[in-house]
């Protein structure tokens, strides 16, 4: 089965890839308004680092069409979703674009959001031809929620990798977490894997100890949402007991990290805001109530994974190893786009 693009211009609107519905039902939204655009976000119809910028970057053309305040739609945008970085890049490269100036031109707006689209796409297939190339013969590599095609523009991050390596011989079997609590790993990187031909098994999140105590594990594949200055990465909750549980049995621990995931303005990961979503994400599951009545929950979206944790980084640029604070200053960052 061929996968279905993430999103899609149509001259005068925006359709993306309802990711929410998956995978049991391939849709798509056609959005006309950016205000629909960062509900789109918001609410993880589209989701994905890479996918959300480009999608905001769609969002504020929707803006400049409807001749509306460029500056309140890259706020609001950009506040849909705090902690992935890619986010607030695509959306400060669009407002500070020659065609975002007064008069705003939304024809060549356009222009720059294909661009940042294009961009992507060219970044996320470096970025895994990098990946494959740390990977034995036939490895079993164990992926952390969703970092596939339809999270990108292009291939996918840690998941293209995966599905390149597959491929090209390097892996023989993808343990997949099933990533509580919206089970993007068993909803969205399963059902990703199975279009692609590549054996894959979910696994509850907290069966990775087990798995790699017996053995079945070569190397752990994740992505991020923000790499902060001293190599820090915000990824996906979870992210952090499984680095830790590497560690522990001596298994290589990769993050894919495209350019555009980079904030060296930021210090640490103590300085990265970390989202935190409603409770009956956790509660309820569907509109049933799991949770005992009268439970409260905690449910932040993600967690840092110290760089001390991090075997590399894996980015266009190349595969990045410590001491990252030194190794990501010199990275061509300012002159991806």
């Amino acid at each position: 089965m061929t996968l279905p693009p993430s999103l899609l211009w149509d001259g005068d609107r925006l359709k993306l890839l309802d990711q929410r519905r998956l995978p049991h039902e391939v849709s798509f939204l056609t959005l006309r308004q950016w205000r629909d655009v960062a509900e789109a976000i918001a609410t993880m119809a589209v989701r994905g680092a890479p996918a959300i910028g480009v999608a905001a970057a769609w969002g504020v053309v929707l803006a400049a069409q409807a001749g509306e305040d460029l500056d309140v739609a890259v706020s609001v945008l950009k506040s849909s979703r705090p902690t992935a970085v890619n986010l607030a890049w695509a959306l400060e490269r669009m407002r500070r674009s020659p065609a975002a100036q007064d008069p705003v031109d939304p024809q060549e707006l356009a222009g720059v959001a294909a661009a940042l689209q294009e961009d992507d796409r060219a970044r996320t297939q470096t970025l895994v031809d990098h990946g494959v190339g740390l990977l034995a013969p036939g490895s079993r590599v164990l992926h952390h929620c969703h970092t596939g095609a339809i999270a990108t523009a292009g291939v996918g991050t840690a998941l293209g990798v995966i599905a390149a390596g597959h491929a090209r011989g390097m892996v023989n079997h993808a343990w997949l977490d099933e990533t509580r609590p919206r089970l993007q790993g068993a909803a969205l990187s399963a059902w990703e894997l199975g279009c692609l031909g590549v054996p894959c098994t979910v696994i509850v999140d907290s069966a990775s100890g087990l798995l790699m105590r017996r053995q079945e594990v070569d190397a752990v594949l994740v992505g991020c949402d923000r790499v902060a200055a001293n190599g820090d990465v915000a990824n996906k909750v979870g992210t952090y007991n499984l680095a830790l549980v590497a560690r522990a049995h001596g298994i290589p621990f990769y993050v894919c990290a495209p350019g555009s995931s980079i904030d060296l303005t930021t210090p640490d990961g103590d300085a990265i805001t970390i989202e935190e979503r409603p409770e009956d994400e956790i509660t309820q599951h569907r509109g049933q109530r799991l949770a005992a009545p009268g439970a409260t929950a905690w449910n932040p979206a993600f967690d840092i994974t110290p760089a001390h944790l991090v075997s590399a980084l894996i980015t266009e640029f190349g595969v990045i190893r410590a001491p990252y604070r030194d190794a990501l200053q010199l990275l061509p960052l300012d002159r991806q786009l």
